[in-house]
């Protein structure tokens, strides 16, 4: 969930090979005339029952706001660099449950809550999965920025790109590297690209707080540290001193790398008729489990903290002071393979109306396979408006890695409650507005307003997970 920032230099890769343009022309016309200036904002907010964080139940509400400044600069009549900043604020209820235990009972602070040995309070802690605890973990920021240089052939009939990205949050860093090349033919009506992407990822885990304390204190961190003096329950509500993690063990490697490939084919038909197929390779490599999801086995015994009366309630949002102790965190293979493919097909039916549709298959070998399919109809009101409504279908088979809450066995290698990676299908309903002025007749300073567009989708899924989110874009001219 998931600040991605900074500075970085532009990387700017060699392209295998090149297409030498012997083509005369007399005149050439600029890839961009202008700056443009793009202002993104979205707001988004979800609500469930299933949270990863919590063994596949609990809290899943999440609110999310983000913003991007978009610079798309013309160096000259061939080359753009574009420049991407985005910021990013969530809260999340799921999140804080790394660690659940409210101030009665923990420090409140991230890096004491998640890091370092925690002081108790005297009155003894407490936590329930269907709320979220006072922890600094419920909140994080993030930050990414992007590069990306383009530059066209005098024809204009072959373009190559290179890119780079970089970005930071609490406990994940990302950097990113790519390129692409394009060609057109047969008068511009087809287009052929490919384009080639690697990520460097590290983590740096942060886990549940009671595996985090058996970490550092090992078979004797109930005499220690947070757990010092604090009470544990069984599945009777009777004190125990026999809680012991001992499938727990910290991840051994903290990198993450992800490579792509990808290959795009679009071809104009008619004048009205437009298709487009894609196919995508990745490969991913090293921690793909997250370290603060918690697993709970279904051959192990239930231990608790918090108020023992609430036990028999646990799975049910009636419980409002108690939290089950985990058995481990989940565990995931160290590669993934995905494979997507798809297609678009835009239809122009007259000059009100534009049908856009979208189909995407994809496959892994995690089992998972899915289906997704849009579609969305602008229509032309005027000669500056365009409303567009929108709709989504979306299902997917589960991982063999996956099972519900409390249901692994230890003796499983691999292991994940996230729902993410469950069976579910969703649906996504929507529409948009859209304002252009090709005149920019409004203008703030030296910028010309070129564009505004408002999208709002509702999303909600099988397993009773609701989403929105309000996105809105300014577009400007630089004049």
């Amino acid at each position: 969930m998931k600040i991605k920032i900074i500075v970085f230099s532009l990387f700017i890769s060699t392209i295998a090979f090149a297409q030498k343009d012997n083509s005369s022309v007399e005149f050439k016309k600029r890839v961009l005339e202008s700056t443009e200036v793009d202002f993104l904002a979205s707001y988004y907010n979800q609500d469930g029952a299933h949270s990863a964080v919590s063994g596949g139940i609990g809290s899943e509400k999440l609110t999310d706001v983000t913003s991007n400044i978009v610079v798309a600069m013309p160096l000259n009549d061939d080359d753009v660099l574009t420049v991407d900043l985005g910021i990013s604020a969530y809260s999340s209820a799921s999140s804080s449950n790394i660690n659940p235990f409210n101030a009665t009972g923990a420090s409140g602070g991230r890096g004491d809550d998640d890091r370092q040995s925690q002081t108790k309070a005297a009155t003894g802690p407490q936590g329930t999965p269907w709320q979220a605890s006072s922890g600094a973990s419920k909140s994080d920021q993030l930050v990414a920025v992007t590069a990306n240089y383009s530059h066209s052939s005098d024809s204009r009939n072959f373009i190559w790109n290179a890119d780079a990205s970089f970005s930071n949050e609490f406990d994940y860093t990302s950097m990113g590297f790519g390129g692409g090349i394009a060609a057109l033919f047969n008068d511009k009506n087809t287009e052929l690209n490919l384009k080639a992407n690697a990520y460097l990822d590290q983590w740096r885990p942060i886990y549940p707080t009671e595996l985090h304390e058996y970490g550092n204190y090992g078979i004797n961190f109930l005499n220690q540290g947070y757990f010092s003096g604090v009470t544990i329950f069984n599945q009777n509500g009777t004190p125990t001193n026999s809680y012991l993690p001992s499938a727990f063990q910290p991840v051994s490697g903290v990198n993450r790398n992800s490579y792509s490939a990808s290959f795009g084919l679009s071809q104009v038909v008619t004048k009205k008729l437009q298709f487009s197929i894609f196919f995508d390779v990745l490969q991913q490599q090293g921690l793909l489990s997250t370290p603060y999801h918690r697993i709970y086995f279904a051959d192990k015994a239930n231990y608790y903290i918090g108020q023992a009366q609430y036990i028999n309630n646990y799975e049910s949002t009636s419980n409002v002071a108690v939290y089950k102790l985990a058995d481990d965190i989940e565990r995931l293979p160290d590669t993934r393979f995905k494979l997507p493919l798809g297609a678009r097909l835009n239809y122009y039916i007259n000059e009100r109306f534009v049908l856009r549709t979208y189909y995407r298959f994809y496959s892994d070998d995690w089992n998972i396979k899915s289906h997704t399919a849009s579609v969305e109809l602008p229509v032309k009101v005027s000669d500056k408006f365009t409303i567009f409504p929108m709709y989504r279908y979306y299902t997917q088979t589960k991982s063999k890695y996956y099972a519900p809450y409390e249901t692994h066995l230890s003796t499983e290698e691999f292991y994940t409650s996230d729902p993410d990676l469950a069976t579910f299908n969703s649906n996504q309903f929507g529409f948009g507005i859209s304002y252009t002025d090709i005149f920019t007749e409004a203008k703030i300073w030296q910028l010309g307003l070129k564009n505004i567009d408002f999208r709002f989708n509702h999303y909600k899924r099988s397993d009773d997970l609701t989403a929105n989110i309000a996105t809105i874009g300014f577009k400007f001219i630089m004049q």
